[in-house]
């Protein structure tokens, strides 16, 4: 097993470590925003439909989808260095053909090529239990989770403004500066650990399973919607992800080395965990979808706000900021009271936050302050529940595991995106010769992300507690074997 890294000086090593892996997570988040603040134009900017356009977006969370869990597990059998390597590779690539591309099927390319690069978040956090004094790794854990959310916050304001002052060849110079960035600080700070599952054959059976089902599950979830919910090509897709997933499933407990140990993910603690999960990614999504459509919408309509894309991109930005300063108490909260709590109090807090949003939705400033009690509530949600994921699994599939809560919190963000778009498609108001989503539209939405967020607390609360008379506040202890990893659930 690894054992923790030693330096002269520890803490200015462990410093740039976590500092490598949080801007590591925060870019690749960033990533997944860059294209917003183009949607607008992407038809005419590579000369196709509106429909086709949409391929820029969807293709991204299609490859992140399969691409993270089959990165996690590499990580466990090769390293997780040599992983974060390997990703930087795909991100800079996309990036540079993004920039390059005058037409839509290499701006596919390049965006799906991007999408393989996310797999660096949860191996990131995966990498911590290695490298990390057990201190400080609470604290390590909560900010380098939490930079999914801190990159979605400020990506879109900064990619606004690129946009908006700037050539939108830019948006992805700049993606392929900082990848490469990234690339650098990985290789000059980042230790090398010995591969947890050393010596394991990687399941190539179960990736491609896991591959087709989940293209077919997040393809028909993401483009419902347009291709209409009763049509034939929608419920072709979501039939052949179940019958897939299934065979999938089945395949996964009767091999020997598994891509995904689905016998460790039914244990009740890792279970509920990936449930909540899902519920928190759902409940997180709402206002991202809601909060710049009320920000940008015209004042005529008597509940938009008439913000340009780059002021409602400033007035969002203080939740990602209050993200990256929440995330240390976060991490004390889980070293204190263990990441159960942090998770149920996080849960909680985000449903304030839609609470309060439906009666401060009528200005830019209540909007923002909205904003700042649930990103608050992502952070200590997002920090805790791969520290509540690596407390119930052994560190052979540590990175594996972290892969597939990632990809939980995914699924969520894809299905509160349907969800939430159908409501909003649904309830609609006149404007002109244009129909919008209506105020009472936005409410719903709003109403959905604070139940979802209510649904996750009680799913979290019903976590079982640490057996053998061990406190669910004991810190992991980096470099330990697994009978003690086995001790401490």
């Amino acid at each position: 097993m690894s054992t923790p890294q030693t330096s002269a000086s520890p803490s200015a090593r462990t410093g740039a470590v976590v500092a490598t892996l949080a801007f590591a997570g925060t870019t690749a988040a960033i990533m997944q925003t860059l294209v917003t603040p183009l949607i607008a134009e992407l038809p005419q900017i590579l000369d196709t439909s509106a429909s086709n356009s949409a391929w820029v977006i969807t293709v991204t969370l299609l490859v992140a989808g399969v691409c993270v869990p089959i990165a996690g597990r590499l990580g466990d059998l090769v390293g997780k260095r040599l992983m974060l390597l390997a990703c930087c590779v795909p991100l800079i690539a996309g990036s540079v053909v993004c920039a390059l591309a005058g037409s839509l099927i290499p701006m596919i390319v390049g965006r799906g090529l991007q999408g393989m690069g996310m797999g660096m978040i949860p191996l990131g956090i995966a990498l911590l239990r290695d490298v990390i004094p057990a201190e400080k790794l609470s604290g390590s854990i909560a900010l380098v989770s939490a930079s999914m959310g801190i990159g979605g916050g400020l990506g879109l304001p900064i990619s606004a403004a690129v946009a908006q002052y700037a050539n939108w060849r830019v948006l992805f110079w700049g993606a392929a500066f900082l990848a490469t960035v990234i690339l650098v600080l990985v290789w000059i700070f980042i230790p090398a650990t010995p591969p947890g599952a050393k010596g394991q054959r990687f399941d190539y059976l179960g990736a491609l399973g896991l591959a087709v089902g989940l293209v077919c599950l997040l393809l028909g979830i993401s483009k419902g919607a347009d291709w209409g919910w009763a049509s034939g090509t929608t419920i072709g897709l979501i039939c052949a992800a179940v019958v897939v997933l299934l065979a999938w499933g089945l395949y996964e407990t009767r091999t020997t080395e598994p891509l995904v140990d689905l016998r460790t993910t039914a244990k009740p603690r890792v279970l509920l965990t990936n449930i909540a999960s899902v519920f928190i990614g759902i409940g997180m999504y709402a206002q991202m979808l809601v909060f710049p459509q009320l920000l940008q919408l015209p004042e005529a309509t008597g509940y938009g706000l008439g913000q340009s894309m780059l002021a409602a991109g400033l007035w969002m930005a203080p939740a990602g900021i209050v993200m990256m300063v929440v995330s240390p108490i976060g991490g004390k909260l889980i070293d204190a009271r263990g990441p159960k709590t942090a998770l149920v109090l996080g849960a909680t807090i985000l449903a304030v936050g839609y609470g309060v949003s439906l009666f401060l939705m009528g200005s830019a400033l209540g909007l923002m302050i909205a904003g700042l009690i649930i990103s608050t509530g992502v952070a200590f949600a997002y920090g805790s529940m791969p520290a509540l994921i690596m407390r119930a699994v052994p560190q052979s599939e540590t990175a594996a595991a972290n892969g597939f809560n990632t990809l939980m919190r995914s699924l969520g963000t894809t299905i509160g995106s349907a969800v939430i778009g159908v409501v909003l498609a649904q309830m609609t108001t006149s404007f002109g010769p244009v129909e919008l989503a209506s105020e009472d539209g936005f409410r719903v939405a709003l109403i959905i992300g604070g139940a979802v967020a209510l649904l996750s607390a009680l799913v979290a609360a019903t976590i079982p507690a640490a057996r053998a008379g061990r406190s669910e506040s004991v810190t992991l202890t980096t470099g330990t074997d697994e009978s003690l990893v086995e001790a401490s659930r």
